[in-house]
């Protein structure tokens, strides 16, 4: 899987779990001022990206993330577990 088709499904979960703006969803986009983001819904995104992810996530690599190009660098090699 490419981190482009990582972003991909990102955004799809983005738009339809979180009710975001598709033009919105973009890589560079802050999790908290673009998008509106707490860290509430920071897991709420962790849960529904675990079925792409095989085993345990630890929420704590996510606390760095600030953009969704940042969740796409940290989901990326999770994700390349599964292949």
């Amino acid at each position: 899987m490419t981190k482009e088709a990582v972003f991909e499904k990102l955004k799809d979960i983005l738009v339809e779990y979180f009710e975001l703006d598709p033009e919105v969803v973009q890589p560079e986009a802050q999790l908290l001022a673009d998008l509106d983001m707490d860290s509430i819904d920071a897991v709420d995104l962790i849960v529904k990206m675990k079925q792409y992810i095989p085993g345990k996530i630890d929420p704590e690599q996510f606390k760095t993330a600030r953009t969704v190009q940042d969740v796409v660098e940290i989901l990326f090699p999770l994700m390349q577990q599964m292949q």
